[in-house]
């Protein structure tokens, strides 16, 4: 029977709401809406999500829980993941979000992050398909990289090298300097080549990326005004221009980043590092290009993760 089902991913940078009707294995979008919410922001300083953090996180949930309420979802949950299980007061937020919007909370660690992102990106291929396949989501507070065939991972590591953490860390100029980028890609290089061995690394043979950085990014490449994800989902972002759009990217202050067709504003203060980051990964494992998704952890939880009775 076919059931409308409501997953709230609130990431480090993002909060992000997908309902949809599930019925079995086939998932019909209704609703996808993002807002940039930067929850991580100082948690790799101060160890602690800040009020003003969890206030725009509360605002963007006011509205869903608007639309969640008018599809008459039977289940609704929200996926936490890297600001929140590293903050001391993590728990407590969660527990919060739970009460106050009527969202089953899953503080997901690192693992079940990367299972339900392969699951998510993975689930309209072939599951014989014996191509090895690399899922990168880079998120505000940790890159996932997650290896596998069909649609069942078998490697999957959560790294420190997220967006809104390597620009607290590195980025300091505005625009940023030679020698900061340097710094953010060495640092980036040693994360993923101590967190994933050289073999698993030349096993890859095709790569699909998820989440904000590369959307974004598909869509700079396209000059998409308004965002389109029908031209976004399968596009394909060669290494030279993921290169290019960096170093132009990386030139321009903040403010002129804003303006940018494709990006939108809120995105402005971190792409660089997001660029810098898919860049780095992409060299990493020696892949030529990489597919754009818009299948990921929310498509994922909805297969994986929500129960169909009401409240679940």
């Amino acid at each position: 029977m076919a059931v409308n089902v409501a997953v709230v991913d609130i990431g480090s940078n993002s909060t992000r709401l997908l309902i949809a009707r599930r019925d079995g294995g086939r998932i019909e979008e209704l609703e996808r809406r993002t807002n940039v919410t930067r929850l991580g922001a100082g948690v790799d300083a101060d160890g602690r999500l800040s009020d003003a953090a969890m206030q725009r996180v509360d605002d963007t949930l006011d509205g869903y829980a608007e639309l969640i309420g008018a599809h008459e979802c039977s289940a609704a949950v929200a996926v936490l993941t890297s600001a929140v299980r590293d903050a001391a007061n993590g728990r407590e937020f969660a527990e919060r979000v739970g009460e106050r919007y009527g969202l089953r909370p899953h503080v997901l660690s690192g693992d079940q992050e990367a299972e339900l992102t392969f699951l998510g990106a993975t689930s309209e291929r072939d599951r014989d398909d014996p191509t090895v396949i690399l899922v990168l989501d880079i998120g505000g507070g940790s890159t996932e990289i997650v290896i596998g065939t069909g649609h069942r991972a078998d490697f999957h590591v959560s790294t420190q090298a997220g967006v809104v953490r390597q620009t607290e860390r590195h980025l300091h100029s505005d625009p940023p300097g030679g020698a900061e980028l340097d710094r953010l890609e060495q640092d980036v290089r040693a994360i993923v080549g101590a967190a994933v061995p050289q073999a698993r690394r030349r096993d890859v043979g095709r790569g699909i990326a998820v989440a904000g950085t590369a959307t974004s990014l598909a869509a700079i490449a396209q000059r998409l005004e308004p965002y389109d994800p029908a031209r976004v989902h399968g596009y394909e972002l060669d290494a030279g221009e993921v290169d290019r759009m960096l170093g132009e990217l990386a030139a321009l202050p903040v403010a002129r980043r804003r303006e940018v067709p494709g990006l939108h504003p809120d995105r402005a203060p971190t792409i660089v590092a997001g660029a810098a980051i898919l860049r780095e990964a992409l060299a990493m494992f020696g892949l030529a290009r990489i597919e754009v998704s818009e299948h990921d952890i929310l498509r994922g939880a909805v297969l994986g993760l929500v129960d169909d009775a009401p409240g679940a």
